[in-house]
């Protein structure tokens, strides 16, 4: 964004409007028609309707064999905006509560610049994604031929993230994001009056007891050099106090650094909940829907993207975080092709997913003009020679 001030209100000006009209996973449409729109218009190659709503614009220059990869994710949350911004969300229960409005502009003022000065030799690739909370959009766009259709030697992206002074990098090596699956375990019984508790079995006091015993698998059956989570966020069973319900579902969230140890979580919880089912004559029955895997940064290509922040900015701006329990389907990207997830400090804001977050506008600038140079120096000759 070497035009200065004009861009930076051009992108902030976008990023609000994208922030006040949001869309959840798979509804983006009007804001991949609008990326589609912009990128057609600066001279890329658009593609639509990858993995549902993504977006792939493709620019070539030069004789150069390198191709890169940035992604930005575009949907919104169903989060009641509680912030009192002139430009929040004006869909109800739906708000860009994570920043994707924020990486979405960025990536779109990267490629506005790229175009414009088109001072790099190979083939760039901007993927727009749909659903990332939660819906494994990066897995659809996949599935949907993603790689073959639009190969990339690396692929890149970045998330804000609040905490760290704005604008200011941060790295992690290798397993960087948790994977997370959610295990949802119902307990079957017998149902029965609450006055004579001998005669139902009550799928109640299984769960119970099952709870408590779920807590033992990370302390007592994970390795204490292994970071791992298992959380039972809800409980439902019953509607009235003195009648024993037939049954009682639990549902889990699980997040581990590697997959042996993801795997190893998801088998004590079968085993758990089964044996502590039986010991009150129940039936437990697991079910575990797909989840994302742990995100691991490749090491080459996040050294490299560290030393892009650190040329650009400084090694006083740059700067570690360490591994991240929350998630990002990202990760499924990363499975298939090198590449690195970086942090962009959003500086002293409310939380992710919080009604009062914000993505700060200041930081956008400086987000862009790093993809900017990234890409530069991904696709100069130097680095094209250094990889032969």
């Amino acid at each position: 964004m070497s035009s200065g001030a004009a861009d930076t209100a051009e992108f902030v000006a976008l990023r609000r409007r994208l922030h006040s009209e949001p869309e959840l996973a798979y509804e983006e449409k009007k804001t991949s028609a609008l990326v589609a729109e912009l990128l057609d218009g600066w001279g890329y190659e658009v593609a639509t309707g990858i993995g549902g709503t993504g977006v792939v614009g493709t620019l070539r220059r030069g004789p150069g064999a390198r191709t890169i990869g940035i992604r930005a994710d575009m949907d919104g949350l169903p989060i009641t905006e509680a912030t009192g911004l002139a430009y929040a969300s004006r869909t109800p229960g739906v708000m860009h509560a994570c920043g994707h409005d924020g990486h979405t502009a960025i990536l779109l003022a990267t490629g506005k610049q790229i175009a414009a000065t088109r001072n790099f030799s190979g083939t760039v690739r901007l993927i727009f994604q749909p659903a990332e909370e939660n819906g494994g959009g990066a897995r659809k766009m996949i599935e949907d031929g993603l790689f073959e259709r639009f190969p990339v030697d690396a692929v890149f992206g970045l998330h804000n993230w609040p905490g760290v002074p704005a604008g200011e990098f941060r790295f992690i090596d290798g397993p960087a994001m948790a994977s997370v699956d959610m295990v949802v375990i119902t307990i079957s019984g017998k149902g029965g009056h609450g006055a004579r508790p001998h005669e139902a079995i009550d799928p109640v006091v299984a769960a119970a007891s099952l709870i408590m015993a779920l807590q033992t698998i990370v302390s007592r059956n994970i390795d204490p050099l292994q970071a791992a989570v298992v959380t039972v966020g809800a409980i439902h069973g019953g509607n009235v106090p003195n009648v024993i319900p037939e049954s009682v579902e639990l549902r889990l969230t699980v997040r581990a650094f590697s997959a042996s140890v993801r795997e190893r979580i998801k088998q004590r919880i079968a085993a758990l909940a089964e044996a502590h089912a039986l010991s009150f004559g129940a039936i437990a029955k697991v079910s575990t829907p797909r989840g994302y895997p742990v995100l691991v940064n490749h090491a080459a290509e996040n050294a490299f993207a560290r030393g892009v922040a650190e040329r650009r900015l400084g090694q006083g701006k740059v700067g570690t975080l360490p591994p991240i329990t929350a998630s990002e389907d990202f990760a499924f990207m990363l499975e298939k092709r090198p590449g690195a997830y970086l942090f962009v400090g959003n500086g002293p804001s409310a939380d992710l997913h919080s009604p009062h977050y914000d993505f700060n506008d200041e930081i956008l600038p400086i987000a862009a003009r790093y993809w900017v140079e990234l890409v530069e120096e991904f696709l100069s000759a130097n680095a094209e020679a250094a990889a032969a």
